[in-house]
């Protein structure tokens, strides 16, 4: 697949690295490719990241999605569009529904959200394979579970985007235990089934 991703932070980069390493086409948009921070990554202006991209992960801070939309909108119809973005001090933790405005057309996906990137990094804890709870689209649902488990994690399927208020209290419940109990952000959840 093309992916963009938008942001070169931890989360960006570790999940972008992974999916190079697993063949598909990896491109960073940033407002300045050429800032040395970016040496090394396959860096473009947004725009052009955006436009060969069959997959688009949103990796940039929370506050930054609204704009991000406004400016991009049309580019992100008929795409994929993950959302990894969190608010942490807003009632909504998601940026869904600025997405839904700016581009209804495209496939919307709530994922690698629940956790801290060095769980990305690292998907095994206590000689355990983690789970990445997701919500979305059903259109998107074999791509995002591909790329879930090129991560080397287990994707487990909420439901679609009625199902990402509860994606987004297991975000707070990951926050909460991490920082808030002080157990670090190596913290992680499993679906223990029969």
């Amino acid at each position: 697949m093309n992916i963009a991703i938008i942001g070169a932070g931890n989360i960006g980069k570790t999940l972008g690295e992974k999916w190079a390493q697993a063949g598909h086409r990896v491109t960073y948009g940033v407002r300045d490719p050429a800032d040395p921070k970016h040496a090394g990554l396959n860096a473009a202006p947004i725009a052009q990241s955006l436009a060969g991209a069959e997959v688009v992960l949103l990796a940039l801070p929370g506050a930054g999605v609204a704009e991000f939309a406004a400016q991009f909108g049309a580019s992100l119809s008929g795409k994929i569009v993950i959302d990894a973005t969190n608010n942490p001090r807003s009632a909504v933790m998601n940026n869904l529904e600025s997405l839904q405005s700016a581009a209804p057309d495209a496939i919307l996906v709530r994922a690698f959200s629940t956790l801290g990137w060095e769980n990305f990094a690292d998907p095994q804890l206590g000689g355990q394979q983690i789970d990445l709870f997701y919500a979305g689209a059903e259109a998107a649902r074999p791509a995002a579970e591909q790329l879930i488990r090129e991560i080397g994690l287990r994707p487990v399927c909420l439901g679609g985007l009625e199902a990402v208020p509860a994606l987004d209290g297991l975000t707070r419940a990951w926050f909460a235990l991490a920082f808030g109990q002080g157990k670090g952000r190596r913290v992680a959840f499993k679906l223990l089934e029969e």
